[in-house]
This record gives C-alpha cells, structure tokens and sequence, in this order.
C-alpha cells in the first residue's frame, strides 16, 4: 500500500519555501512532504519516531533524519546545532503503512496485537494501558481522547473482561467487544469501536502532548517571517492548533478557518476527508 501525502501542494506552498531555507519536517512518514520542500529548492531536517521508517537513499544529501517525535523537536534541533529554522511543517496523521502492517495493532480491518505504539520499542502498549487502568481513569480516557458517549460502557465491558480472564489481546476481537458494549445495531458510517481506538492511540503515544511540545518548540525555533503549518485529522488536534495559533504572541495566524483538500483529493485519498491544514507566521 503506498502512502498518499494529504494536502500536499497546500501545505508546502503555505510553507513558501525558500531555495537557502531550512525547514522541518515534523513527521517524516514515507518522506512526501520532505521530498516537495527538497524539490523546491529547501534543505529539511526530519523527525520520525518510528524505528522501521528510513530516510529515502535520494534525499539523504539535503534531509537530516533525527529519532524522535515532534514533541522531542527542541532537543533534536538542539543536538544537531540548529538555532533556528525557516519553516516547519507537522503532518498529524498516522501514515497507511504503518496502518496497514497488522503487527502494529493500529487497524480496526487487521489482526493483530493490541500495540498501537509508534515507537515499538518504547513506552506501554493499548494493551497494557488496558489491562492495568483502574475503571473510572479508562472511561476519561476514552471520553477525553475519543469523544465516545459511551465510554463508561466500554470500560465496564473492559474491567469485566479482565475478572474473566478474557481480555482480548488483539485488535479484533477488542474490537468486537467494544462494539457488544456500546451496543451496536445496524449499519454504521464508522466501526462502533473507531473512537475507543484512537483515545487509545492517542494515550499510548501521548500525542496531545507531544503535539503542545512541538508547537512552543516550533514558534521558539522558527525564524521570524516563517511559517508553521499543521495538518490535523480530528478535533482535538485542530482546537490546539487552533488555540496556540490565536493565543501565543509569537504567532500570527495566517488562516481564519482551515484549509480543506479538495473533492478531487478525497476521492483519490479517502484518508484526506477530516484533514485541515492551518498556518502561522512567526512574528517578530
């Protein structure tokens, strides 16, 4: 499976890349977006916390890869000795391949353990979070990270599990059992267990934080004239986006309401539906 770039023309044009510029590119995936700001004339310094992504043989004259998130953008820079940047790029969503690979535990449509880490090799798993959270804390958990109504059913449904001894440890068949508990009838536009999936996700990896990290570390670190976009794929994403955008003073919001991908871009790239692409500028 080949993994499309979301809003790609939008975004690097939003970056107005620089022939002499240095940029970041925050979450370095299967290299898209590094390969667009390359081509425009830009050296990039990337981040990619997964220890199976490789910098691509052809970009690795002007591409810098560092292990890391976003959130571990200040010491990255730090380590490399780049004071500051001219532009930085995020791209929130999780790539197709790593979807795809059903021994990351991510999909919903494949088999697989119950992971969900970026990084394999580091921090707890879904599962671990599962079998270890007491009730309350993994009903806020989903509540907070996933929007889930029913989030005090599941986790009712998952602390049962645990007494039994039948806890599943893989991908569907927890999803199946979110799907018994919040009750599941009929068709439905999203798998009833979508939302408990990406609180998940977004717990194991603490996205959210890394995220808030990412962006002080970006406005700290980003030259003043330069830009930073953000490309998010569900609200909580965009509110802190949103917010950091309007309330810290280095930034200037350069998008009153988010950019969107186009109908054309949605059919060939279903995964592009709920991306919004904002931007700043670094102010003096």
């Amino acid at each position: 499976m080949d993994h499309l770039p979301v809003l790609l023309g939008e975004a690097v044009e939003a970056l107005a890349v620089s022939p002499s510029g240095t940029y970041v590119d925050a979450t370095y995936g299967a290299g898209g977006h590094a390969r667009a700001v390359v081509e425009r004339g830009g050296r990039v310094i990337a981040f990619e916390a997964d220890p199976g992504v490789e910098l691509a043989n052809d970009l690795a004259e002007r591409v810098a890869l560092v292990r890391g998130n976003f959130g571990d953008l200040e010491d990255g820079l730090t380590a490399l000795g780049v004071t500051l940047v001219d532009g930085a790029l995020f791209d929130l969503g999780i790539s197709s391949l790593q979807l795809a690979a059903a021994e990351r535990g991510f999909s919903l449509q494949r088999d697989g353990p119950l992971d969900m880490r970026l990084n394999p090799q580091a921090g707890r798993s879904a599962y671990e979070l599962l079998a270890t959270l007491d009730e309350r804390a993994l009903a806020d958990l989903i509540y907070e990270y996933g929007e889930e109504r029913a989030s005090r059913r599941i986790a009712r449904a998952v602390i049962a599990a645990r007494a039994a001894g039948t806890l599943p440890t893989r991908t569907l068949g927890f999803a199946d059992l979110v799907a018994r508990a919040v009750r599941a009838r009929g068709w439905q536009r999203i798998h009833p267990a979508t939302r408990t999936f990406q609180a998940l996700r977004i717990a194991v990896n603490d996205e959210l934080g890394a995220l808030r990290r990412g962006l002080d570390a970006a406005a700290n670190r980003t030259r003043p004239g330069g830009r930073i976009a953000v490309i998010s794929f569900h609200s909580l994403e965009d509110r802190i986006v949103k917010q950091t955008f309007r309330d810290d003073a280095r930034l200037r919001a350069l998008t009153k309401k988010p950019i969107l991908p186009s109908r054309d871009e949605v059919v060939g790239n279903p995964r592009a539906r709920s991306a919004k692409l904002r931007v700043a500028e670094r102010v003096a």
